[in-house]
């Protein structure tokens, strides 16, 4: 614990000029604009350097006029006078506040600082950031955008973290010895080693794994943190290497080479009034430089892709228990050193695109103007271009294995010399050679653009090669066809209308990422049209189509059975658990993101599931005890919305009224004759507080039944054992990746009833090792004759896996001629010898 007694915070002279002097000798160095930014980023931020000295760099281009130079510009340092609880959930807290000048040069401003705490796994450490009274005598903060830890949310300051430490005790250090080179190649420089980078031609890459899981970490586990996940695989791992056997829950998460999470960086947080004031680092009181400050454990709920950029370097501290970066290193080190052998951790990362908060949050040499999602970001501005790309290293450095980078068709720009708008392949390549060093050890990670371009122009799902970056970058990856995002494997004769994908993936798809369900996928599914023909095969109703759509039996034998490419799951499609879009952060837009996500309540609620406790409690207090008031309503909103062109007071009075034309259940009267009071005043009081209150509590609700641990209980084991099956045959026939060749062959019998692929595959390597599929992808039943169709002596092959429900003993006969029904399939394998 920090006491009043230690000495205050001051900056060293001496040493503050050496960095000075530095920075100053990078900026005549003859590398480009762009390299000096990144020498200069390297030293932006807070670190820790031991011996009770700090590190501070400030990029600050708005504080360079001859105006802002007469402001009073400070770094101001809260430090703890008191042990801070890291797992409560609110608690006032006395710091000691202090305040010193950095020296500014250029855009810059610089420090070494004597006296700030570093935090640890068990103790907060001292906050900081840059503060000034502007020309209308407004406080103001300038935050740190390549943070390490931020505890309480991307609008209270950073905290100083000892990542040296952290890193230097790590139980995964071997790991990276084993995978990465000690060298340390620069890029050829005249000025010796003062704008020495590491040369990404002579660094190793990451080999990629044989298959992927996806997963939300906020409702990967009960928990809903990375700790919480760090238990789960500890758990899976000691059974494992025990030999006790795995719950079904348990094996949906095993027999991956590597778990991909949803972005992990610091989301947008709740605002009422667009303020830039924190609300989980609030100040309550001061007296002298002594402030007593309310901290509330962040409790921001988000899909993961509404982000302000700024601390990107760091984690959304909701994600984490203990709010300490430590927990990210501990999940990942539990992965590297799982007992069945190393898991890769890949992250998803946004640098296409800002939310509106990082208005409020960057200098806007950031962002370059609006778009649909927020902000563009203006990566041709080479310290943004540096700095974004710091962020990124400071993130893998925790230990990832490879990057997805979300959304590449988003990084353009107006390039003046051709006139036309271009898409920055550099930048992206630039990500891909983003190095890595951990312990002394140097990586390239392995990379997957997700990249649809032309998207958004028209027809663009049809015209998309999605091939763009593998062209650029060969041992890279991309989102395959029928993974992007609009996927409807629910719809009657889906499979029939992508043939022309599905060969594009048999025939060049070895570098696509293949699959059916993901986050973006199965949140598609929520809004289908209930007037579009449903397959009605999959299930007797809309959410057992939708769970055995994206969780369908003759999907995976394809895809990991027969299929190149590199094969994702999701694990809410998995453990067949509800998904969608949700954010909590939104008080501007709620409203009408909740209104886009009303199918949600037809595709994935039943009343069964409706009655439970943990489904929409909220709501319910609200007066919303069934699920058709629920739906009845949404879709009162939904359409309000849509008529009323997101006008928030007409569609309030739509909703008042409720549409009572199409129900009486809508009518405030049926309310007080069903002696209702909570929905009479509900409706009768309705206005657009109380419906920003509905939408808060609809995603708040359904972030809560999202997470997968409710529903451990209602899984089948022998669907569970199917799938890991699955992943078993296709990592022990790694050279199913790779694109059909030779005499490999492919083929479809397939009308407006039914849809059936089957085919032959043989390694290149081993003649003997060869696989015969045969999968029911939609329709009306079907007799299979796959051997007088291959032209093969089924006498020699024998049943590899074949789909619950399929009937084939062993008698050979049986493979001649039998019947599959729609999501059914086999896999056949060379008999012994044969």
């Amino acid at each position: 614990m920090v006491t009043t007694t230690q000495p205050s915070v001051q900056l060293v002279e001496e040493k503050t000029q050496n960095l000075l002097t530095w920075a100053a000798t990078v900026e005549r160095s003859k590398a480009s604009y762009f390299e000096k930014a990144q020498i200069l980023t390297r030293k932006l931020g807070a670190h820790w350097l031991g011996d009770g000295l700090t590190q501070i760099g400030f990029w600050t281009p708005k504080l360079t006029s001859q105006v802002m130079r007469k402001l009073e510009i400070y770094l101001e340092v809260l430090t703890p006078l008191e042990a801070i609880d890291l797992r409560a959930e609110r608690q006032v807290v006395r710091f000691r506040r202090e305040r010193l000048n950095l020296k500014q040069q250029g855009e810059y401003h610089w420090g070494i600082i004597e006296g700030m705490e570093p935090g640890s796994r068990d103790r907060v450490g001292s906050f900081y950031w840059l503060r000034y009274i502007d020309q209308a005598d407004r406080l103001q903060a300038i935050r740190d955008p390549l943070a390490y830890s931020i505890p309480y949310g991307v609008f209270g300051p950073a905290e100083l973290y000892d990542m040296e430490n952290l890193q230097a005790t790590r139980a995964d250090l071997e790991y990276f010895a084993r995978r990465g080179t000690s060298r340390h190649p620069t890029l050829d420089n005249s000025d010796d080693d003062i704008t020495a980078l590491p040369n990404p031609r002579l660094i190793p890459r990451v080999r990629p794994p044989k298959n992927i899981l996806q997963l939300h970490v906020g409702t990967a586990t009960a928990e809903g943190t990375l700790e919480g996940l760090t238990r789960l695989y500890g758990r899976i791992s000691d059974k494992l290497a025990q030999n006790i056997p795995l719950t079904p829950m348990e094996e949906n998460y095993v027999g991956y080479g590597a778990v991909q999470l949803l972005p992990i960086e610091p989301p947008i947080e709740y605002r009422d009034e667009y303020s830039p004031e924190s609300e989980f680092f609030a100040f309550v009181s001061e007296d002298g430089e002594t402030l007593e400050i309310n901290l509330t454990k962040p409790n921001t709920q988000d899909w993961g892709y509404d982000v302000p950029i700024l601390a990107s370097s760091a984690t959304n501290p909701a994600l984490l228990g203990s709010v300490r970066p430590d927990e990210v290193v501990d999940f990942i080190a539990t992965l590297h050193n799982f007992s069945a052998g190393p898991i890769q951790l890949i992250y998803d990362l946004v640098f296409g695109h800002a939310d509106n908060q990082s208005e409020l949050l960057l200098n806007h040499q950031f962002l370059k103007g609006p778009n649909m999602y927020g902000q563009d970001l203006n990566h041709q501005l080479p310290t943004v271009r540096a700095i974004l790309l710091e962020m990124q290293r400071r993130k893998i450095d925790t230990g990832a294995d490879g990057i997805r980078v979300d959304g590449g068709q988003d990084f353009r720009f107006f390039n003046p010399l051709t006139g036309f708008v271009e898409q920055d392949d550099a930048y992206l390549l630039a990500m891909s050679d983003v190095v890595q060093e951990i312990g002394g050890n140097q990586r390239l990670l392995f990379t997957i653009f997700e990249d649809g371009r032309p998207w958004p122009e028209e027809g663009w799902e049809e015209i998309s090669t999605y091939r763009d970056l593998i062209e650029l970058r060969p041992d890279s990856f991309q989102w395959g066809p029928l993974i992007f995002a609009h996927n409807t494997p629910t719809l009657k004769g889906f499979w029939e209308r992508k043939w022309r994908r599905v060969c594009e993936v048999m025939y060049q798809g070895e570098n696509w990422i293949t699959g059916c369900a993901n986050h973006d996928t199965v949140r598609r599914g929520n809004q289908v049209e209930l007037e579009q023909d449903i397959n009605w095969n999959l299930g007797e109703t809309l959410l057992e189509v939708l769970k055995n759509g994206y969780d369908n039996r003759a999907v995976t034998l394809w895809v990991y059975g027969f299929s190149p490419g590199l094969p994702m799951d999701f694990i809410n499609a998995t453990t067949r658990a509800p998904w969608m879009f949700f954010r909590n952060t939104d008080e501007r837009y709620g409203v009408k993101v909740v209104s886009e996500e009303i199918g949600f309540l037809d595709w994935q609620m039943t009343p069964e599931l409706y009655g439970r406790d943990y489904v929409f409690p909220r709501l319910k207090a609200l007066g919303f005890e069934q699920l058709e008031q629920l739906k009845e309503f949404g879709k009162a909103l939904q359409r309000g919305m849509a008529d009323a062109d997101y006008h928030l007071p007409t569609v309030v009075e739509a909703c008042q009224a409720c549409l009572g034309e199409s129900t009486e259940q809508c009518d405030i009267e049926y309310w007080k004759q069903m002696n209702r009071p909570e929905m009479v005043a509900f409706l009768k009081d309705l206005d657009i507080q109380k419906l920003k209150e509905f939408a808060l509590k609809f995603m708040e609700d359904c972030y809560e039944l999202c997470n997968v641990s409710h529903y451990a209980k209602d899984l089948n084991p022998v669907q569970t054992h199917f799938n890991w099956k699955l992943r078993r045959f296709r990592r022990d026939r790694i050279w199913l990746r790779q694109n059909l060749m030779g005499t490999d062959e492919f083929h479809k019998i397939g009308d407006d009833t039914r849809t059936v692929f089957y085919g032959v595959r043989g390694n290149p390597y081993r003649e003997e090792d060869r696989v015969v599929m045969v999968a029911h992808m939609g329709g009306s039943p079907m007799t299979i004759a796959v051997g007088e169709w291959l032209a093969l002596d089924l006498s020699e092959w024998k049943v590899a896996i074949a789909s619950p429900g399929v009937e084939l003993d062993d008698n050979l006969a049986d493979l001649n001629r039998f019947e599959l029904k729609d999501s059914q399939g086999v896999l056949l394998v060379p008999q012994a010898g044969k």
